[in-house]
């Protein structure tokens, strides 16, 4: 049976760059408290986040740019977000595309509404890979820091590893769930509105 370090150290970085491009921060906060832990590299946990985040995040851009509209013709539930971030877009167009990856409720959504509003694919590229930088610094340093104040507290942190990675896990899931439970409740009620 393969052990819980030598899980995370053969399959840790392919986890963190997808998961990164998927969602992200749990898993990239999960990748650095592993590199906390010595079974990862902190400096390549976050090369990974960056990449899995600039190219999920290039990918939603590319699919809002070339199908936003129509998609959003179609989905109703989705227009009291995109009517906020299309607001926050026109005011504060730079600090939002640096920023997005930091703004719980339209993180996801906004890579795609900032291609459908067709700002220039070079300036989105360019802030892009700045915002993606800054950001999985600070998320992977953050969940460093958290295995460094764990230690503090709880001393030798190694017979709680399995349940500290197991409680990040969770809380992914539980995160993960509400937010597609909370998307799919906004597009529902999106629905009984246009009938």
């Amino acid at each position: 049976m393969m052990s819980l370090q030598q899980l995370i150290t053969d399959y840790g970085y392919a986890a963190v760059a997808i998961g990164t491009f998927l969602e992200g921060e749990t898993i990239l906060a999960l990748g650095g408290f592993a590199a906390h832990r010595g079974y990862l590299s902190l400096p390549w946990v976050v090369v990974c986040g960056f990449v899995g985040s600039l190219l999920g995040d290039q990918l939603y851009y590319y699919i809002g740019r070339w199908k936003g509209d129509a998609l959003l013709a179609r989905r109703p539930a989705w227009q009291q977000q995109s009517t906020r971030v299309f607001d926050l877009l026109h005011r504060h167009q730079l600090w939002l595309i640096l920023g997005f990856r930091f703004l719980y409720g339209i993180r996801t959504v906004t890579p795609f509404l900032i291609g459908a509003a067709r700002i220039s694919p070079l300036r989105f590229l360019v802030l892009n890979l700045v915002g993606a930088a800054v950001w999985a610094v600070a998320v992977g340093v953050a969940g460093y820091l958290f295995g460094n104040a764990l230690e503090a507290v709880l001393g030798d942190i190694k017979r709680y590893e399995l349940a500290l990675f197991a409680g990040f896990a969770v809380i992914g899931v539980l995160v993960w769930t509400a937010r597609r439970l909370r998307a799919r409740r906004a597009q529902q009620s999106g629905r009984t509105r246009t009938r």
